[in-house]
């Protein structure tokens, strides 16, 4: 019969979903589970997998078109068979799958048989199937974590185990997505996954159960039996229809597979079988290899990512499940290219700056605007036209800045365990100056006739990624001191990289700081967010000459660490001379380079 594969809920602000790649064609062959296309939305970028096994009969939206959640996206001919083969079957092939090992059981092989065979395609698909039936599994309950104070739900996007298998405490377990975050689910406890409970694709509130994991011996006859699939794969199909209507006509239907039948019934041959268990793992062992070498299992948006870093993801080697490529290999692999490039002769950096200007393949193309381009472009428009935005720019001397960094890096990194970087400075000068100018930390509030002056420094720091531009938020940024800048910083922008972020890191921020020189601009007119009232840009620290006016030598010319930093505001709260006023006095702080303490120095 005909079994439609419809667009699944992807969070519970996503409403449509744009089909970017079919995986299969019309008139292939797909088994249940197996993805089948991948869809984009605004929030998460996915595949979709067979909701069962059969034929691709026809594909009803096209790459590139978009539509709406629960819509028809293909009809699969599942042969009118599967269904029958469900939920019941898995206690009998368990109670078929002891007796067939032993020599008592091989000699009633005229009446096991017929009993086992049967049973033997349903464990084809009994992973799915046995997941929502078992509720009668012991163990410890995964439950879906609390993900964020306004995230009520989340939708189980793949499960990175499957039941049978062992898992390690804190080990992915599967991955979620909701309207803010995508983000995997570790398991709470060592043991064997013994039941799924919610399956891909399908949508759970907090607190939810999605699993249990037991131990590893009450799992055991789960996992013997997708061993018994291999000497089956040809009897699907014949074996379902004998097996509804009687077990005295199971046997006339297995009078051709006799052919293993008589190989069990002599004494040589029961050893033959017994190793069958021992051999289950060997079928399982090429679908992390196949994985790992042709990109089956890779998501999207790790492909988009490696794509955007250069990364060849044949040389990347996989540390999920399985050897599967995750976003923190592909973030890790394009880290170590880039500290192997800044450390590489002069004479080779003219080779590694080529590279990124080959001709780009989107030259000459008219394309689509990717959903989150446009979700970008229209969240910057409503705030431009929202605001009286206004920019102002001072230079700054940052040399001591910059020597005490030299000079405190390495005992630092070694005390703290991150890298000092240029940016914990800034942000410390910028709070310690926001204590004194209320209004460059206020809000207005338009329908009130109000504005909040902020009592707390809940800075957010703008971050790149694979998804855009996040900003990620540290909260009471004003109580730190430089190593607690520098380390929540380091936490929160590789989590964004990582895919990790919280919902709850991306909210309340009072005051944002952009570093816009990270990627070698002067400065930039950045744009001043949503319920905010400034942003402060940080440009490019470039080597200058510039005249001081040395107290001894009276003018002259030296070289000079130079920073230029911009505060775009809104002018409805902050005047020009207040913002003045306060880059004025971030620049005083920078330039005393008064941190000596808080460096240990």
């Amino acid at each position: 019969m005909a079994v439609s594969v419809t667009l699944p809920a992807l969070g519970e602000s996503v409403t449509e979903g744009t089909v970017t790649r079919w995986l299969k064609a019309e008139g292939e062959q797909v088994e249940a589970d197996e993805p089948l296309l991948e869809v984009s939305t605004d929030k998460v970028d996915t595949e979709i997998p067979a909701p069962a096994a059969g034929t691709l009969a026809s594909i009803k939206v096209a790459e590139d078109e978009t539509v709406e959640v629960g819509a028809e996206l293909a009809v699969i001919d599942d042969g009118a068979s599967p269904p029958q083969a469900g939920d019941g079957s898995g206690a009998e092939s368990e109670a078929a799958q002891q007796p067939e090992p032993t020599p008592a059981a091989q000699a009633e092989q005229p009446a096991a048989q017929p009993q086992a065979a049967p049973e033997q395609p349903a464990p084809e698909q009994p992973a799915p199937a046995a997941a929502p039936a078992g509720g009668s599994a012991e163990g410890t309950d995964v439950v879906l974590p609390a993900l964020g104070e306004s995230v009520t739900e989340g939708t189980v996007t793949r499960w990175l185990k499957q039941v049978g298998e062992s898992v390690e405490t804190d080990e992915p377990l599967l991955e979620v997505s909701t309207d803010k975050v995508d983000t995997e689910i570790p398991a709470p406890a060592a043991g064997t996954l013994l039941e799924i409970v919610v399956g891909e694709d399908e949508t759970a509130e907090v607190g939810a159960k999605l699993a249990v994991i037991g131990s590893g011996a009450a799992a055991a006859a789960p996992a013997e039996a997708p061993a018994q699939p291999a000497p089956a794969p040809a009897q699907p199909e014949p074996a379902p229809a004998p097996a509804q209507q009687a077990p005295p006509q199971a046997a006339p239907a297995q009078a051709p597979a006799p052919a293993p039948a008589p190989a069990a019934q002599p004494q040589p041959a029961a050893p033959a079988q017994a190793p069958a268990p021992a051999q289950a793992p060997a079928p399982a062992a090429p679908a992390p290899s196949a994985a790992e070498n042709e990109g089956a299992y890779v998501t999207p948006l790790v492909r988009k990512l490696a794509a955007e870093h250069g990364v060849n993801l044949a040389s990347v080697k996989g540390t999920g499940v399985g050897g599967r490529i995750r976003k923190q290999d592909v973030t890790a692999a394009a880290e170590a290219a880039r500290q192997a490039a800044q450390q590489a002769p002069q004479a080779a950096a003219p080779k590694a700056a080529a590279a990124p200007l080959e001709p780009s393949p989107l030259r000459g193309q008219t394309v689509k605007l990717p959903r989150v381009r446009k979700l970008i472009g229209d969240n910057m428009m409503k705030a431009l036209h929202g605001q009286a935005q206004l920019s102002s720019m001072v230079e700054v001397d940052v040399t001591k800045i910059m020597k005490l960094r030299a000079r405190a890096k390495d005992s630092f990194a070694q005390r703290e365990g991150v890298k000092l970087s240029p940016m914990p400075f800034f942000v410390k000068a910028a709070v310690q100056a926001l204590k004194g100018h209320a209004g460059i930390n206020a809000r207005l509030n338009e329908d009130e006739g109000t504005i909040t002056y902020f009592d707390a420094e809940n800075v957010g720091i703008a971050v790149d990624s694979e998804k855009g531009l996040m900003t990620p938020v540290i909260k009471a940024a004003g109580d730190l001191n430089i190593a607690g800048i520098a380390r929540k910083t380091a936490e929160l922008a590789g989590n964004v990289r990582a895919n990790k972020i919280s919902p709850d890191d991306l909210a309340g921020a009072t005051f944002t700081i952009s570093n816009t020189g990270s990627r070698g601009a002067l400065f930039d007119t950045i744009i001043v967010p949503p319920n905010q009232a400034a942003i402060l840009g940080v440009g490019a620290t470039v080597k200058r000459p510039v005249v001081l006016d040395h107290p001894d030598l009276g003018e002259t010319i030296a070289v000079r660490h130079m920073t230029y930093l911009t505060l775009s505001y809104d002018h409805r709260l902050v005047d020009g001379a207040d913002a003045a006023r306060y880059l004025t006095a971030v620049k005083e702080i920078l330039e005393a380079g008064e941190f000596e303490v808080e460096l240990g120095l």
